[in-house]
């Protein structure tokens, strides 16, 4: 049986060019010379040096970013919490509760938690402003590192756990020294997708966000309503460039590690042999 035809070929490249053509063409007339962005005007890099003298989306930037670390180094800690507690501790009271409670984001539409939360920090009275946006993205992201962790735990091999605690390791010392290693790919994975989900985000954002604390889609989704500005594919190139950085340091970080393990239990099968 023939493993690829033309159709299979043809189909997978219109797919790929469905996702990628239009972020192909907005990188290349990030580029563009002219100010249209439908004319192209000849190679410049002039729209990238306007990008560092708007203050206005520095700043935005700025808020996104430091929204995106704290936000998803919390939501990393509280889901990684959450899938040990979901994968280890078994049946417990309420457990189909706090298991309901963890993965509602993951069904729940945007608007709705946006709504939801806008009228929890009303009710209590919360000023909305950096802090409001950080909770509304610690709550959406927090599921898909459990998600992600929980799926690393399910195949995990507890008799590395019982064997360093017959050892002497104590459960907090056994977690730090064995779990924590072993399961870290899956952690930074978790808090990729976090910090991914959270610039990304545009709805919670204008619902939770106040007055000093514009992220950066906002601020693109402001200014494209009036037309789109050659600025804002020069932002949004600079974006894809970090995020494409991040990912393969990421991939290549795991990898490394993955590796180091793998020769970690050769030469431990070595020594035993």
């Amino acid at each position: 049986m023939k493993r690829f035809s033309w159709f299979n070929v043809t189909s997978l490249a219109l797919g790929f060019g469905f996702l990628y053509l239009p972020i192909v063409i907005l990188v290349i007339y990030s580029f563009n010379a002219g100010r249209s962005v439908a004319v192209w005007g000849g190679w410049s890099l002039k729209w990238y040096v306007e990008v560092f003298q708007n203050q206005q989306l520095l700043d935005a930037a700025w808020v996104t970013l430091r929204l995106g670390m704290l936000s998803a180094t919390v939501a990393t800690v509280l889901g990684t919490l959450a899938a040990i507690v979901l994968s280890r501790f078994g049946r417990f009271p309420g457990r189909m509760l706090f298991s309901g409670m963890v993965y509602a984001p993951l069904v729940m539409p945007e608007v709705i938690t946006g709504l939801s939360l806008l009228l929890l920090f009303v009710a209590v009275d919360f000023e909305r402003g950096f802090w409001t946006i950080t909770l509304a993205h610690i709550t959406f992201t927090m599921c898909f590192v459990a998600v992600v962790v929980q799926s690393r735990l399910v195949g995990f091999d507890k008799s590395l756990e019982e064997a360093a605690m017959d050892l002497g390791c104590r459960p907090a010392g056994t977690f730090l020294r064995i779990t924590l290693p072993i399961i870290w790919p899956a952690v930074l994975s978790g808090w990729m997708l976090a910090f991914t989900l959270s610039i990304d985000d545009l709805v919670i954002s204008s619902f939770t966000t106040g007055p000093g604390a514009t992220t950066l889609p906002m601020k693109i989704y402001s200014d494209v309503r009036l037309g789109v500005k050659p600025e804002i594919n020069a932002v949004c190139t600079l974006v894809i460039a970090v995020i494409t950085v991040a990912v393969v340091g990421a991939s290549i970080l795991s990898k490394r590690q993955e590796i180091e393990r793998e020769r970690a239990e050769r030469a431990a099968f070595a020594a035993g042999g």
